[in-house]
């Protein structure tokens, strides 16, 4: 069975993906789990507050 997630390229200024690096280090965590976890966060957000994209 192949992987259902998305690949996709994203390209970030270094001194931020050093920053999320940071983080996602302290959080036990990869860099792509971090983004992840803080877009999911984000949506979350989003959906509370009532807005729709």
């Amino acid at each position: 069975m192949s992987d259902p997630k998305k690949t996709f390229l994203l390209r970030v200024d270094p001194r931020l993906f050093d920053e999320v690096q940071g983080w996602a280090a302290q959080e036990l965590r990869s860099v792509n789990a971090q983004i992840e976890y803080l877009l999911k966060e984000a949506l979350s957000r989003r959906r509370r507050s009532g807005e729709r994209p």
